[in-house]
């Protein structure tokens, strides 16, 4: 449980990291849009070898096929969610001041899984996926970045950004000692699925909003950076 605690907190901590960095200063698109490119890579490296190769060698086949579903469902209803909210302004401001905080709800929706998935490789005493542990970091510092940059252009006040983040950072570890403690008590099919659940969620963020975002902001080098970051990854991922 310490190992749990301890790792879902480092990979949760880049949330933290990015917001702050964010208030420091204003960071050009350019230089945003390549590490949401390699940090899109890292993902789909993390979503093919540490969520559906594992969850197909922990369970039967057909609960990862059965979780990718249900997670491709669960994120894309939530994040049409979040994103209406946005649009419409439901918080009494303009579209543009509820960015940040529309961008922090992604960022929660997205780490949930993510972290869960990775306390329960911790508890079936594989280790921790160091690729895995990569992609989620590197993930996490554009989102907190560009949220808490559109908060502080909105007149947010710099303690309301960091106290969103540290909450948003402790739920996601919060999640890698749930999925600990899920592993230990559930069947091999029942992990299978979770897995399954955060690689559906994940492929729907990625191609919906992640790589989308990355072009936008990278140009065209951010193909070249997405494959550097997979590369990365995939070799770390039997690292552990």
């Amino acid at each position: 449980m310490t190992a749990a605690v301890g790792w879902g907190a480092l990979a949760a901590s880049s949330l933290v990291v990015g917001a702050l960095l964010g208030m420091l200063r204003a960071w050009p698109d350019r230089l945003v849009g390549l590490v949401l490119a390699f940090g899109a890579g890292a993902l789909i490296s993390a979503v093919s070898f540490d969520l559906a190769e594992e969850g197909a060698r922990i369970g039967d086949p057909g609960f990862v096929g059965l979780g990718l579903a249900v997670g491709a469902v669960t994120y894309f209803v939530l994040d049409r969610v979040v994103g209406r909210r946005g649009r419409r302004g439901s918080t009494g401001q303009t579209p543009d001041e509820d960015a940040g905080p529309a961008l922090a709800l992604g960022a929660f929706l997205d780490g949930i899984p993510e972290q869960a998935v990775l306390g329960i490789g911790i508890a079936a005493g594989d280790g921790v996926s160091v690729g895995l542990l990569v992609a989620i970091f590197v993930s996490n510092l554009p989102e907190a970045i560009g949220s808490s940059t559109e908060m502080r252009a909105a007149g947010t006040r710099p303690a309301t950004i960091r106290r969103l983040w540290l909450a948003v950072a402790a739920i996601c570890a919060a999640a890698t000692v749930a999925g600990y403690a899920i592993a230990d008590n559930v069947s091999g099919n029942l992990n299978a699925a979770i897995d399954g659940f955060a690689a559906g969620a994940l492929l729907v963020m990625l191609i919906d909003s992640m790589i989308p975002e990355a072009v936008r902001k990278g140009g065209d080098t951010s193909g070249l950076v997405t494959v550097l970051g997979f590369a990365v990854a995939a070799a770390l991922s039997a690292v552990s």
